[in-house]
C-alpha cells in the first residue's frame, strides 16, 4: 500500500469529508482529534504528535497531565483508528486514499484505498494472496439462484404457530412497495473462517473467532474453513474472515472479504501483544461488534450493493429506525417485520424485533400499528423466546421490555443471559451494564459498560448516557464529564442536555451550562416543567433521579416535583 503524503489540498478536501460523515457525526472527540492530527502533519510537525501534546491540546489537560494515570489520548486514538477504517469501508469506500493512524503512532499515515465494491480483483501470483482470493469468483447467476432455493433458515426455526393472542390476520403489505418478496428468503449473511496464518499466535485469534462468530444470530457462521472453492449457499452474501501472516511485524492480519467481488472491507494488523490471553478476547470482540451484527460493516455492505433479502431488509430497517427514532422509520421497520409473519416466517429474530418495535409504539404513543399495547408486546417476545432460545438477540429483546416496564430485576436476568451466550457482542455487554446501573447497582454495571465501550471502535450514544449515569453515582465526576462529551447528537435529547448541563456545572463551566439550560428549557418545556415525573416515568432509580433533579435545579431550572 501507498504510504506516502498526498498533495495537503487533496488530504484537506479528504478529511473534510470524513468529518462531515454519518460515522463520525456523533463522536465530537473524535473529530477534534482527527483535525489535529492532520493539520499539525500537514503543518511540519509531526514531532509534535506525542500523547502529552495532544492530551493538553485537544483534551484540555494541563501542565500535570500524566499519561500512565490518565489513558485518554491512548483510548481516543483507538476509537479513531475504528471510526476510520468503519468510514473507509462503508461511506469512504470511493475516496482515492485512506487517512490512518499506525499503531503505536499518532501521525497520520496515507494508504491507497481498495478497489470500488464492483470490481473484480486481479489474480495475485504470491501464494498468500492466492489463498486470501481464493473466493474471490463472479457472482454468477445461477450460483445466486442456488443461493435463494438453498440459504440456511436461522436457529429456531421449528414450524411453531403464533400464540393465540398475536393477530396475524389483518396485516397488511410493507410500507415500501415491493420490500419484502412474495416468498421472503430467510437467508442471512453467510460468514466463513480461512486461517492461512501458522504459530501460537494465529491459533489464539483463530480460536477467539471461531468462539465469537458462533454467537452472532445476525449471520449463519459456517465452523469449517474455506477449501479454495465458491460456495453455492453464500451466494452474493458470503463474507469470510482471512487470517494472514504478517511479516513485518511478526503478527497477524486479519481481513474481512466479500467473498463473490473480492472486496476487502476490513483489514486490521494484530500484533503478538494484541493476541494474548488477556487481550485477545477484547480485540476480537471490538472486530466483531463493529463487522457483525445488523450495525456493522457486512449489513452496510449488503445495503449499498443492494443485496438485502427479506430478513435482511427487515433488520436494517430496524437499525434505521434506532439512529433516527420517529414515527416513519419506526412504521417501515414495523411493517416490513408485520409482512413477514403475516407470510407465515417463524424467525425468532422477527418475533424479538417487533416485539421491541412494538412496545416503542406505546412508550413513545406512534400512530402505527393503532392498537399497540404492552402485552401484546409481550406476547411477541414470549413466543421469540419458546423458538429461539439459544439467541442473545432474543434474550436482549425480552430484557429490553421488561426494563421499559419497570421490572429491572426480570430485565437483569434477561440482559445476563444474553450476555452469557454471546460475550463477543459488546452490543450485550452493554446492555447488561445499562440494566444494572439503571437497577441502582453501579458497582456492578459501571465496570462492566466501561469495559465493553474500551473495546469498541464505534458504538451508539445510549452507552455513554449509561456509563455517565453510572460514573457519577460512584462519585467519579470527571468519568462522568468524559462520557457526557459523546452526548452531543444532532437530534437533542432532553436526558442527554442533563448530562451536559451537570458535567459543564461541576467543571465550573458556567456560561456552558447556562447555554445548555437555555436549549433545555426551549426544547423540551414538558421536561424541564417537571423533570422527576419524567424521570420516574422512565424507571430511574430513585438515588439517581435526586441527584439529577437536584443538579438541575441548581443550574436554574425548576422542579414541580
Amino acid at each position: 500500500m501507498q504510504h506516502s503524503t498526498p498533495a495537503a489540498p487533496a488530504v484537506r478536501e479528504t478529511l473534510e469529508r470524513v468529518l462531515a460523515s454519518a460515522t463520525f457525526g456523533r463522536s465530537e472527540r473524535a473529530r477534534a482529534l482527527l483535525r489535529y492530527l492532520v493539520e499539525r502533519q500537514l503543518a511540519g510537525e509531526s514531532d509534535r504528535l506525542k500523547g502529552f501534546a495532544i492530551a493538553v491540546d485537544v483534551f484540555g489537560k494541563d501542565a500535570d497531565f500524566d499519561a500512565s494515570a490518565d489513558t485518554i489520548v491512548r483510548v481516543q486514538a483507538g476509537r479513531l483508528r475504528g471510526l476510520l477504517d468503519q468510514y473507509f469501508t462503508t461511506e469512504g469506500a470511493a475516496e482515492p486514499f485512506r487517512i490512518t493512524i499506525p499503531r503505536g503512532s499518532y501521525v497520520p499515515a496515507y494508504e491507497t484505498n481498495h478497489a470500488p465494491p464492483c470490481a473484480v480483483p486481479d489474480q495475485p501470483t504470491d501464494p498468500i494472496s492466492r489463498a486470501r482470493r481464493a473466493y474471490s469468483f463472479p457472482a454468477w447467476g445461477a450460483l445466486a439462484a442456488l443461493a435463494v432455493l438453498a440459504g440456511a433458515l436461522i436457529a429456531g426455526q421449528h414450524g411453531f404457530s403464533p400464540p393465540g393472542d398475536i393477530e396475524t390476520a389483518s396485516i397488511r403489505p410493507a410500507l415500501a412497495a415491493g420490500s419484502v418478496a412474495a416468498r421472503p428468503s430467510m437467508a442471512l449473511p453467510t460468514v466463513y473462517l480461512d486461517v492461512v496464518a501458522k504459530g501460537a499466535v494465529a491459533e489464539r485469534i483463530a480460536a477467539s473467532l471461531r468462539a465469537g462468530l458462533s454467537g452472532f444470530d445476525s449471520i449463519d457462521f459456517i465452523g469449517r474453513e474455506t477449501d479454495g472453492r465458491q460456495d453455492p449457499q453464500a451466494g452474493s452474501t458470503g463474507f469470510v474472515f482471512h487470517v494472514l501472516p504478517e511479516p513485518v511485524s511478526g503478527g497477524v492480519t486479519l481481513e474481512l472479504q466479500h467473498m463473490a467481488s473480492g472486496r476487502v472491507l476490513m483489514s486490521r494488523d494484530l500484533k503478538a501483544a494484541d493476541a494474548s490471553p488477556a487481550t485477545i478476547d477484547d480485540r476480537i470482540a471490538g472486530i466483531l461488534t463493529a463487522t457483525v451484527p445488523a450495525s456493522g460493516t457486512i449489513y452496510d455492505y449488503i445495503e449499498q450493493n443492494d443485496l438485502q433479502e427479506s430478513l435482511t431488509e427487515c433488520l436494517i430497517l430496524g437499525e434505521k429506525y434506532y439512529l433516527d427514532q420517529n414515527a416513519r422509520t419506526h412504521e417501515a421497520a414495523y411493517r416490513c417485520l408485520q409482512d413477514l409473519i403475516g407470510q407465515g416466517t417463524k424467525s425468532p429474530l422477527i418475533y424479538s424485533e417487533i416485539a421491541s418495535l412494538h412496545l416503542e409504539a406505546v412508550t413513545k404513543h406512534f400512530p402505527y400499528p393503532a392498537d399497540a399495547s404492552a402485552e401484546q408486546a409481550m406476547a411477541f417476545a414470549r413466543h421469540a423466546i419458546q423458538i429461539g432460545s439459544t439467541s442473545a438477540s432474543v434474550h436482549r429483546s425480552y430484557g429490553y421490555l421488561n426494563s421499559r416496564l419497570g421490572k429491572p430485576e426480570a430485565a437483569i436476568r434477561w440482559m445476563r443471559k444474553a450476555y452469557e451466550i454471546n460475550p463477543y457482542d459488546l452490543g450485550m455487554a452493554a446492555a447488561y451494564g445499562y440494566s444494572l446501573i439503571f437497577a441502582g447497582r453501579y458497582a456492578e454495571g459501571t465496570p462492566i459498560l466501561a469495559r465493553a465501550i474500551e473495546a469498541a471502535s464505534a458504538h451508539p450514544t445510549w452507552w455513554d448516557f449509561g456509563l455517565f449515569a453510572g460514573k457519577l453515582m460512584l462519585g467519579d465526576t470527571a468519568g462522568a464529564s468524559h462520557a457526557s462529551d459523546a452526548l452531543i447528537t444532532t437530534t437533542p435529547r432532553s436526558h442527554y442536555l442533563t448530562a451536559r448541563i451537570i458535567s459543564a456545572a461541576e467543571s465550573g463551566d458556567v456560561t456552558q451550562a447556562r447555554e445548555l439550560s437555555a436549549t433545555l428549557t426551549r426544547e423540551f418545556p414538558e421536561f424541564t416543567a417537571d423533570p422527576r415525573k419524567v424521570f420516574l416515568e422512565r424507571n430511574y432509580p430513585a438515588d439517581l433521579t435526586d441527584r439529577l433533579v437536584k443538579a438541575l435545579r441548581d443550574a436554574g431550572i425548576t422542579d414541580a416535583g
